[in-house]
């Protein structure tokens, strides 16, 4: 029996939907828009498109967009200034700094320098430790995109074998971590896999839900899969080049995830695919997390 599809591409568009009505409630009671801030030092081509789709998404829900672009050149101490001038700013509720920066910048330090409270990526260590003790206020947003998908495609979390394959900073700890707090959408006993796991399938093939950030394309076989798992797919592997849909004569990136999709989703329940997963959730969440800044205001 063929899994059903978890379309990434539908629970963002459905959220969305959601939360511009809760950014116009807010406008209109408070008078207060929800405003976000990127940053973005250089360049480089995929950060370039990253920006771009989230300032779009800022203003398609009626959200105020700052964009600030650096040259690659820019010292520390000139991205640091920048960083506090925007933890000043009122009218900024969020703030993201893109990554990956120049090798001359610290990032650590630069991500450490934004305000916990306008900390959208939920990457500094005040939010890290708001999400162990389970009281985030901006949990990371593939983690969250990853938990909404579970919840909205209704795969029973109580209770339930999560197994995580990855261990990264960005998705493997922080979905760890949400997925055994007590509470909805979690509540789940989790394991986490790596590098170092020295049977991965007697793992994987346990799991009532299979969370799968390895970093590498189709690590996850068939072979490896409890049948009528929920399979989340987090890997983006560019493994080629295919001719457009809508114009043969360009070529586009030709993508796999870190599952064997084709067998994989003959055994599983549930699955997402590669593109159309868990990609589209991101920038929604940090949406969501943008909004939940300017709300703290109030």
């Amino acid at each position: 029996m063929t899994a059903e599809i978890i379309s990434g591409k539908e629970v963002a568009k459905a959220i969305r939907a959601e939360l511009a009505v809760e950014v116009a409630k807010l406008k209109e009671e408070h008078g207060v828009v929800p405003g976000l801030a990127t940053v973005l030092v250089g360049e480089n081509p995929a950060s370039v498109s990253y920006v771009t789709a989230k300032n779009k998404a800022s203003k398609e829900l009626g959200m105020n967009s700052f964009q600030h672009t650096l040259p690659a050149e820019t010292t520390e101490e000139d991205l640091l200034k920048l960083v506090d001038e925007l933890n000043k700013n009122d009218d900024v509720n969020g703030i993201l700094v893109q990554l990956p920066l120049p090798k001359h910048i610290d990032e650590n330090k630069v991500l450490c320098a934004i305000d916990p409270d306008k900390d959208v990526d939920g990457f500094h260590p005040v939010n890290v430790g708001r999400l162990v003790i389970g009281e985030e206020i901006f949990p990371p947003c593939t983690p969250a995109g990853i938990q909404e998908l579970i919840i909205r495609s209704n795969t029973p979390t109580s209770g339930a074998e999560v197994v995580v394959v990855g261990r990264s900073n960005i998705v493997g700890k922080p979905i760890s971590i949400m997925m055994v707090q007590k509470k909805e959408g979690a509540n789940a006993t989790v394991t986490v896999c790596h590098t170092r796991t020295r049977d991965m399938a007697e793992h994987t093939k346990r799991a009532d839900i299979l969370i799968v950030a390895a970093g590498v394309p189709k690590a996850v076989t068939a072979d490896m899969v409890k049948p009528g798992a929920t399979v989340i797919d987090v890997g983006v592997n560019r493994v080629g080049e295919k001719p457009s849909k809508k114009d043969p004569n360009r070529m586009v990136a030709l993508l796999e995830g870190d599952v064997d999709y084709e067998p994989v989703k003959e055994v599983a329940g549930k699955i997402t695919p590669v593109p159309g997963g868990v990609g589209p959730m991101t920038i929604t969440m940090l949406m969501r997390n943008t909004y939940r800044a300017a709300k703290l205001r109030v």
